[in-house]
Order: structure tokens, then C-alpha cells, then sequence
């Protein structure tokens, strides 16, 4: 019988050890999991930061480039940042809340203290730098999009600067030589009067001249408001062309005065000339004006401008029998003028002592005129084909934003209802999620579709569409809220899994404190404010009433509750606090206990005792972290399981 008893003492004993080492396992692979889960924190949460770091001072950049294709390059790696680098970003960010939540409330249920990331790389901070990121992207591309229709703009000034600038300059050459000529001081009398009215119809052409030399001033000033970067060349050559102007203008007054003097300018000088000269150089003014403005470049965004332009070209155009009837009058006179020196013999040695113009030259800028109108027309065409093709990308992309953007926001609705609802089990609102998921997910081809006909507009240099108040960059921030609303919620149901599993919550006690939450959450947030749940734990029974001595307990309550002290309490928190107040978990006490056994009584253990009893990576890390005892009973490597164990709790350093 003695034996029988030692034998039943000896294999009690074993067991206890048994059960002792199995507990101590069991928290302390808890704990190995939990510390690799902060270190995965930590490090992507290093990655996301320098990231956000280095990307705002490429956003905040607001430098401009002094070509087109150069902006259009910082355009186009804009589009490269938006599609290709920030999507992955914003997915880690994502999934480090996730992590974040998933970490803490493992650490909930674990009865350890709430997880504490280094300074600088709390959820908040992390927001707070993306917050800041988005705000220096904010505006990046409408800033980007201005520049260029800046530089379009100034494109079009400079080549029509210098277009007007050529025909100037071509129209002056050997202008001042001709006024510098002292012909008349040996002259005859007749010569004389003729190179009077030749001076005469000279001043009508320079006063002709002066709206474009006016014109040509006001385009150089303009490129210079708008901060032109070839603008020092268009100014020294607006600066010649004012400058020779006001030489011509000199020399003209210098050289009429010299003609006045002359009391030579009587009778032989036929008026037909004269007439000749007076009509056709604003006859010819205005054909060169026509072909100027035929061949001048024009810059439109919508139909109704190619309209506008085709209008003021048909228009024109029906001044066109007029236009003739004045050539063929005016070739009518040269005619006319022909016939008298032939039929006078008048030694003029046929040519117009008034102008320059001649008969050929009209003829030559007539067919010059009617050549460039088909042209014109062509040119019109052309650029109203362009515009009906961009009006049709603008409504094509209207159709799919003004679909894809309520379905967005339809879904936002959908998710919040499912998360909210008490329709089957957690499981089955995972499932309905993830189901959710899968169909937001395999919509993604259509946020491509849209992103390609975002592109063709871009690529158009298509600015406004007004068959839709949906951007892209509305539907951007839509989606990406979309798919982290469906990642958090479904991180959400599962934390409530782990926390009912954990704690052994019922089916019908979920419904319950479902039911309860959602009865008291007013305005449907997804959260309670402190008098809502003071009101939901009171119906749920707890004990709290209106009196003096409320206050105190109820702080305490929402301490657990709302550890940050934002002044709301979420469904996960309150969860956490009526499973806490209903299941038992483990304890520092009882993980000392569990110590105690293995340990024989004493109030030390040796790292021998730890390894026989444990396996050896937790024997190893218990022995790697437990101080050394130093009571009065302490022997040679005794080590203390006691504070080790109070620390594994929070309740004192490891």
C-alpha cells in the first residue's frame, strides 16, 4: 500500500509540472508573436514615412518649366506618381492599420497592455503625414495644367509676334533710304509734284501701318506679363521696330517739309494717279490684312469657338464679290491712266509716281487671297473634326463617371448597413463582405477604362467637360476610400471573431450586445458617445444610476473603453468590455503559480529547471529576460519568475 501511494504522489506531481509548463507556453508564444508583430509595425510603418518624406518636396515643387514638352513630361510623371507609385502606398497604409488594430486587440485578449509604437509612428502620425502628402498633391496638377495653357498662350503670342513682326519689317525695308533721297533738288517741275503726291500717298501708307506697329507693342508687352522666357530678343526686336518707326516718321515729316518748299506743283500731274494710289493702298492694306489674318494660327476648346470662327470666315468670305468689284475698279483706273499717256504721250516711263503698289502686285495678292481660303475652310474642318472628337471623349467619359461615381458611393452606403446589421453570424458578415470585396475588386477594370479615357482627355488638352461634375480625381479618392472602408470593416468582423472565440461569446450574445449598440447609436455612426453608452450599460443592467458616487466608476469604465480619450466607443471596444466582464482570462497570478510548480516550491527557478521542463526556444527566452534573484534563499543562477511573470502583464518592466 505505501508503494501505491508514492506512486500516485509521484505521478500527481508530473502532471501539475506538466500542466505548469503547457500554461507557460502557451503565454509565452503569445508574447513571441506579439513582439514580431510590433517589429513588423515598426518597420513598414519606417517605410511608409520616408516615402511620404521624400515624395511632399517633389508635390511642393511649383518651379515652371519654359517649354511645353518639358511641363508636359512633369504632366505625364504626375500620371506615372498617381498610378503606378501612390496605389501601393496607399494599400500599405492600409494594411498597417490593420495590422495595428489586429496587434492591439490580440494584446486585448492576451490581457497584455496596449501596444505603444515609437515616437513619430502612432497610427495618428501616420495619418497626419499622409494628410500631408495629399495636401501637397492637392492642386499639383491644376497648377501643371495652368503652365501649360500658359506656355500654349505664349507659343501662340510669340509666333504671332513674330509673324506681324516679318510682315512689318518686310513692309520698312528700304523705307528709310527711299525718304533719305534728295531727288527733287534736281528735278523737274512735274517730277516734283509727282514726288509730292508719292509722299502724300506714303504718309497714308505709314498711318495704315501704325494698328500694326501698335499691335506688334502690345504682343511684346503681353509676353512680357506673362513672364515669357525668350522675352529679352522679342523686346530688343519690338525695340528696333518702335525705333525704325519713329525714324520713319522723322524722316517723313523731314522730307514732306522739303517737298512744301517747292512752289513747283501746279498742273502736270494726272489725278487718276493720284486716285490710283489712294485707293489701292488700303485695297491693298486690306488684302494684307486678309492674308494675315487667313494664315493666322488660332487656338479653340470647344465647338461653339470653331463656330464662332467658321461664322467670321463665311462672313468674310461674302465680302469677297465686293472686295473684286474694288480690284476691277481700281485695275480700271491703271487702265485708264495707260491709255491717257498713250494717247498724251506723258513721259511718267510707266509707273506710278504716287505708290508702289502696281497692278501685277494686286492681281499677285488676289489670287494670294482666294488661294488661302480654301485653305481656310480646310483648316476649319479639320479643327471642327478635332473638336467634335474631343466633345465625344468628354461625353464618353461622362457616361462612365456619372455611372461609376453613384455606384461608389452606393457601395460606401451598402458596406456601412452590412457592418451595422445583425443579418446571420459574424461569419456570414465576413462572408457577405468578402463577397463585397471580390465584386469591388473585379470593378477595377472599369476604374482602368475610365483612367485610359482621363488620359485621351488629358492628352487632348481637353480643360472643362460639362457633361459631368465627376473628376478623376473624384473617382480616385472614391475608390481607394472604397477598398479601405471594405479591408477595415472586414478587419473589423474579424477582431469581433477572434474576441468572441477568445472569450467563448455566444452567438445570441453577440445579437444582444449588437442589438443593444445599434439601439443606442443614434445617428447610426458606427460609435457611441459617453451618455449613449452610460444609457446602454444601464439597459444591459449594470449599475449605474444618476448620483454623486457615479461619476468615479463610470470614469473608470470609459478609461477601458476609451483608453485615447477621443469621447466615442467603438463596437470592438465594447465587445472587449462585456467580454471581460463575463470571461476569465489568464493572470499574472496564475502564470507565478504555474512557475511556482515547476520551480518545486521555491520561490526562484534554475535555467536548468526551465529547459527540462519547456522547449527550448521559450526556455531560452525565459531565461534571456528573467532577472536574477537576489531574496535571501537565493543559490548560484537563481532567476525571478516572479517579476518576469508581472512583466509579461504590463505590471512591471521586462
Amino acid at each position: 500500500m505505501t508503494y501505491v501511494s508514492s506512486f500516485y504522489h509521484a505521478f500527481s506531481g508530473a502532471q501539475k509540472a506538466e500542466t505548469a509548463a503547457n500554461r507557460i507556453c502557451k503565454v509565452l508564444a503569445v508574447n513571441q508573436e506579439n513582439e514580431q508583430l510590433m517589429e513588423d509595425y515598426e518597420k513598414l510603418a519606417s517605410d511608409l514615412l520616408e516615402w511620404i518624406r521624400r515624395t511632399i518636396p517633389w508635390l511642393e515643387n511649383r518651379v515652371p518649366e519654359n517649354t511645353m514638352q518639358a511641363m508636359q513630361q512633369k504632366l505625364e510623371d504626375f500620371r506615372d506618381y498617381r498610378r503606378q507609385h501612390k496605389p501601393p502606398k496607399v494599400q500599405e497604409k492600409c494594411q498597417l492599420e490593420i495590422n495595428f488594430n489586429t496587434l492591439q486587440t490580440k494584446l486585448r485578449l492576451s490581457n497584455r497592455p496596449a501596444f505603444m509604437p515609437s515616437e513619430g509612428k502612432m497610427v495618428s502620425d501616420i495619418s497626419n503625414a499622409w494628410g500631408s502628402l495629399e495636401g501637397a498633391e492637392k492642386g499639383y496638377e491644376e497648377w501643371l495644367l495652368n503652365e501649360i495653357r500658359r506656355l500654349e498662350r505664349l507659343d501662340h503670342l510669340a509666333e504671332k509676334f513674330r509673324q506681324k513682326a516679318a510682315i512689318h519689317e518686310a513692309w520698312t525695308e528700304g523705307k528709310e533710304e527711299m525718304l533719305q533721297q534728295k531727288d527733287y533738288e534736281s528735278a523737274s517741275l512735274s517730277e516734283i509734284k509727282a514726288l509730292l503726291k508719292k509722299h502724300e500717298a506714303f504718309e497714308s501708307d505709314l498711318a495704315a501701318h501704325q494698328d500694326r506697329v501698335e499691335q506688334i507693342a502690345a504682343i511684346a508687352q503681353e509676353l512680357n506679363e506673362l513672364d515669357y522666357y525668350d522675352s529679352p530678343s522679342v523686346n530688343a526686336r519690338c525695340q528696333r521696330i518702335c525705333d525704325q518707326w519713329d525714324a520713319l516718321g522723322a524722316l517723313t515729316q523731314k522730307r514732306n517739309e522739303a517737298l512744301q518748299r517747292t512752289e513747283k506743283l501746279l498742273e502736270t500731274i494726272d489725278q487718276l494717279y493720284l486716285e490710283f494710289a489712294k485707293r489701292a493702298a488700303p485695297f491693298n492694306n486690306w488684302m494684307e490684312g486678309a492674308m494675315e489674318d487667313l494664315q493666322d494660327t488660332f487656338i479653340v476648346h470647344t465647338i461653339e469657338e470653331i463656330q464662332g470662327l467658321s461664322t467670321a470666315h463665311e462672313q468674310f468670305k461674302a465680302t469677297l464679290p465686293e472686295a473684286d468689284k474694288e480690284r476691277q475698279a481700281i485695275l480700271g483706273i491703271h487702265n485708264e491712266i495707260s491709255k491717257i499717256v498713250q494717247t498724251y504721250h506723258v513721259n511718267i516711263a510707266g509707273t506710278n509716281p504716287y505708290t508702289t503698289i502696281n497692278p501685277q502686285e494686286i492681281n499677285a495678292k488676289w489670287d494670294k487671297v482666294r488661294q488661302l481660303v480654301p485653305q481656310r475652310d480646310q483648316a476649319l474642318i479639320e479643327e471642327h473634326a478635332r473638336q467634335q472628337n474631343n466633345e465625344r471623349l468628354r461625353k464618353q467619359f461622362a457616361n462612365q463617371a456619372n455611372v461609376i461615381g453613384p455606384w461608389i458611393q452606393t457601395k460606401m452606403e451598402e458596406i456601412g448597413r452590412i457592418s451595422i446589421e445583425m443579418h446571420g453570424t459574424l461569419e456570414d458578415q465576413l462572408t457577405h463582405l468578402r463577397q463585397y470585396e471580390k465584386s469591388i475588386v473585379n470593378y477595377k477594370p472599369k476604374i482602368d477604362q475610365l483612367e485610359g479615357d482621363h488620359q485621351l482627355i488629358q492628352e487632348a488638352l481637353i480643360f472643362d467637360n460639362k457633361h459631368t461634375n465627376y473628376t478623376m480625381e473624384h473617382i480616385r479618392v472614391g475608390w481607394e476610400q472604397l477598398l479601405t472602408t471594405i479591408a477595415r470593416t472586414i478587419n473589423e468582423i474579424e477582431n469581433q471573431i477572434l474576441t468572441r472565440d477568445a472569450k467563448g461569446i455566444s452567438q445570441e450574445q453577440m445579437n444582444e450586445f449588437r442589438a443593444s449598440f445599434n439601439h443606442f447609436d443614434r445617428d447610426h455612426s458606427g460609435t457611441l458617445g459617453a451618455e449613449e453608452f452610460k444609457a446602454c450599460l444601464i439597459s444591459l443592467g449594470f449599475d449605474i444610476a444618476n448620483d454623486a458616487q457615479v461619476p468615479a466608476e463610470f470614469s473608470r469604465i470609459m478609461s477601458i473603453v476609451d483608453p485615447n480619450r477621443l469621447g466615442v466607443i467603438t463596437f470592438q471596444a465594447f465587445i472587449d468590455f462585456m467580454s471581460r466582464e463575463t470571461a476569465d482570462t489568464d493572470t499574472a497570478d496564475q502564470v507565478m503559480a504555474s512557475f511556482k510548480v515547476l520551480a518545486g516550491d521555491k520561490n526562484y527557478i534554475l535555467a536548468d529547471e526551465l529547459r527540462r521542463e519547456l522547449p527550448p526556444d521559450q526556455a531560452e527566452y525565459c531565461i534571456a529576460r528573467m532577472a536574477p534573484y537576489t531574496g535571501p534563499d537565493a543559490v548560484p543562477g537563481a532567476l525571478d519568475y516572479m517579476s518576469f511573470s508581472t512583466a509579461l502583464y504590463g505590471e512591471s518592466d521586462l
